[in-house]
């Protein structure tokens, strides 16, 4: 892609912008912010034997060339995680790197299906997750709420025994994902799935077009339902489906460090995320799983402002994450009015028409429900979701 630089400010100036600049992360596996050295720390304080016992000879095992290399480590590394203080304690070390990063909200997914089967209690998985995200919004003021993500590569029936264990706590859920390889793994499969889901009051968003071609976009799009397209980087292959992103103001939540470490492309360069953006697309920026892909989400925007890209368009994708949650339209407002307050302080005069605008931005009737809550960070769908 061709990046302008269209700033005049220092590398210093830029950095502390990006780094000030309210954001949400949409694209965000709480497994993928587990560090070697927390690992290691739950593995002996669990009793877990893991085939690498010194950080350094762990942290060789990151140089994986491909996503099921990766998929191998990360599941495996999932092992270490047993108790509600452990997903405790992951979250809080997410929260507090993402509030350095200036998030003011995450959408977080969570993988309960391979917890099961490394055989965790549902209830205690959730219960320290929760936990972590209640300890967040006290401690550091960021809001946030969990995405349970289907495993694509496990049977379906799985996924749906999944839905079954938390149908008394869907009030804890923001929505449903759907994750991990996806050659040979079309979204089709899913479509009961998310139909289920969807009655069940959750939103609905997939990766798709990772790996997989601008097809499975489609799909997540016509047979799930989706409200957001994790990564979508291959709809770029389809011009016809990029103006329909941009007609339907579908949000993609990109993440380009990962797409680089997975060379998805080889370089940041070759990622269509400008073109995209240009075309009225409703793109985000995010940081997908952190600890195995060199960069958490403030790593991935200083790698875009490294390219040349200027802060102007780097404000403009952090202002679509902002209008892509799944707040109701009253905390939006209020992280809009913190963008804008950020806008006038290091980019004045600067306006934010087309995508990711609050004018340009459609209705979507049903998605975002008010529950009455006032905090611009913790006004979830569900009462008993909120942080």
């Amino acid at each position: 892609m061709t990046i302008r630089n269209e700033g005049d400010q220092s590398p210093t100036e830029m950095a502390k912008a990006l780094r000030t600049l309210p954001k949400a992360e949409l694209h965000l596996h709480i497994e993928g912010t587990l560090e070697p050295e927390l690992a290691l720390e739950l593995a002996d304080r669990n009793g877990v034997r893991l085939p690498w016992t010194s950080l350094k000879e762990l942290r060789r095992q990151y140089d994986f060339s491909n996503l099921q290399s990766f998929l191998d480590l990360y599941y495996r590394l999932m092992s270490t995680l047993r108790t509600a203080r452990d997903f405790r304690d992951l979250m809080l070390a997410y929260l507090s790197r993402a509030a350095a990063d200036g998030v003011r909200r995450a959408e977080i997914f969570f993988d309960p299906q391979v917890h099961v089967n490394n055989g965790l209690d549902l209830d205690m998985v959730m219960d320290g997750l929760l936990e972590g995200l209640r300890l967040g919004r006290e401690r550091l003021g960021i809001g946030g709420g969990l995405i349970l993500c289907i495993v694509r590569d496990m049977p379906v029936s799985s996924a749906q025994a999944i839905l079954d264990a938390v149908s008394h706590r869907k009030d804890d859920i923001l929505g449903i994902g759907l994750d991990s390889a996806e050659v040979g793994y079309p979204p089709s499969l899913f479509a009961d799935v998310f139909s289920r889901s969807a009655d069940m009051g959750l939103h609905r968003v997939a990766h798709a077009g990772e790996e997989g071609p601008a097809d499975y976009v489609t799909q997540a799009l016509d047979l799930l339902h989706v409200e957001r397209v994790d990564h979508g980087v291959h709809a770029a292959d389809d011009p016809a489906l990029v103006r329909r992103l941009a007609s339907e103001d579908v949000p993609l939540t990109m993440c380009p460090l990962s797409n680089r470490r997975l060379q998805v492309v080889h370089d940041l360069k070759d990622l269509p995320l400008l073109s995209l953006l240009d075309a009225g697309v409703k793109v985000t920026v995010n940081s997908d799983d952190p600890a195995y892909f060199g960069g958490y989400i403030g790593d991935n925007y200083q790698a875009l402002a490294d390219l040349g890209m200027g802060l102007d368009r780097l404000a403009l994708i952090a202002r679509n994450s902002l209008e892509a949650t799944f707040l109701d339209e009253d905390a939006k407002a209020g992280l809009l009015r913190e963008f804008d307050d950020w806008s006038r302080r290091f980019i004045p005069g600067e306006s934010f028409g087309g995508a990711g605008s609050a004018e340009s931005g459609k209705e979507e009737s049903g998605k975002e429900e008010s529950d009455g809550g006032s905090s611009p960070n913790g006004a979830d769908r569900k009462g008993t979701a909120r942080d």
